[in-house]
């Protein structure tokens, strides 16, 4: 196993406790103490570390959720996947010095949701083992974190949106474990590759993934990922900002899902992802062509599903300007109301 890079100084821990589910995972957990003016109700955001083991790595989970003011009640969860590049919290909780509410996890923390995510194996804080860290290996990592999950909230599924290689960790895990997914968002998601830009650039250097675990990243490449599609779509402070936060934890990122998607997609049967889904597909993304994914859409059986476009966005539009229309059509999908019988 190869020794992790430094970490940053993680949230003060209050608390640790070991969690034994039914398939033997033993989860540490740890709440923290960081509070966050949320609204003028008077609640606040409190966020949360815990941990969950698998095998010899363990697991970093973030949690955020109101409290207080009459916010204290049991509350829907929401489990966002992270994608290949960013971390959990680089991902969804990103600060932007100058810039405000760039946090998904805050926007649906105030909205009433308790709102969870991960570090797969190889990012952020998780433990670093060697491998490639896969889309199979990330499943194996959501099916050991949401026994802890329950655990602590008493909720035995969830909501879920997965964001580009984390949207096809997140319909994989539905169609493995499908009781433990309410509804299921899929952004940024790709199915097969084909007429996709991105993936076909992935698919010619597929040997480098192969023969490397890690790919190396910088400012230079988060910088890409922003311009690859349709420069101007984020402001400038946001990759400087997330490039801070990720370096902190070595200039390296796995490479098995940029692999994954080079040459074993397609990785998700959706006839069974069985269900409520709802499939987001930005204006630019050279990560997947229209076509495939009306395609998956199409084969999907639950027919409370949706095939959103969103104007205005590119692959990584939660970090992007229009970040509020992706959230909103998130948000809308997860409060449908429920179906009424006569």
């Amino acid at each position: 196993m190869t020794a992790p890079p430094p970490k940053p100084t993680p949230l003060p821990l209050r608390r640790r406790e070991l969690l034994t589910a039914a398939t033997a995972v033993a989860a540490v957990s740890a709440t923290a103490a960081m509070l966050t003016p949320a609204n003028a109700q008077g609640g606040k955001i409190v966020a949360e570390e815990h941990w969950a083991k698998k095998a010899s790595a363990d697991l970093y989970l973030y949690r955020k959720r109101m409290i207080g003011a009459g916010q204290d009640a049991a509350k829907p969860v929401l489990f966002l996947v992270h994608g290949s590049t960013f971390s959990s919290r680089g991902s969804y909780d990103l600060q932007v010095p100058g810039r405000a509410n760039y946090s998904m996890m805050d926007y649906f923390a105030e909205r009433g949701f308790d709102v969870w995510s991960m570090d797969h194996e190889g990012y952020g804080h998780s433990s670093r083992t060697g491998g490639h860290a896969g889309i199979m290996v990330g499943v194996e990592d959501l099916k050991a974190a949401l026994p802890v999950v329950e655990k602590i909230t008493g909720k035995p599924s969830v909501f879920v949106h997965g964001q580009s290689a984390g949207a096809i960790r997140a319909a994989a895990f539905a169609m493995a474990e499908p009781q433990r997914v309410e509804r299921l968002v899929l952004d940024a998601f790709t199915y097969t590759g084909e007429n996709a830009p991105e993936i076909e650039r992935r698919r010619r250097v597929a040997d480098q993934y192969r023969a490397n675990p890690r790919r190396p990243i910088s400012l230079e490449t988060i910088q890409r990922i922003f311009d690859r599609d349709k420069p101007g779509t984020s402001e400038p402070e946001v990759p400087k900002a997330l490039a801070e936060f990720e370096l902190k934890f070595g200039n390296e990122v796995p490479s098995g899902t940029y692999l994954d998607m080079a040459v074993n997609l397609p990785m998700v049967d959706p006839a069974r992802v069985t269900c409520p889904v709802c499939l987001v597909r930005a204006e630019h993304d050279g990560n997947a062509s229209e076509e495939e994914l009306l395609r998956f859409y199409a084969a999907l059986p639950n027919k409370d599903k949706q095939f959103v476009m969103l104007a205005g966005i590119v692959h990584s539009g939660g970090l992007g300007i229009n970040r509020h229309r992706l959230w909103h059509a998130v948000h809308a999908f997860m409060t449908y109301p429920p179906i009424r019988e006569a």
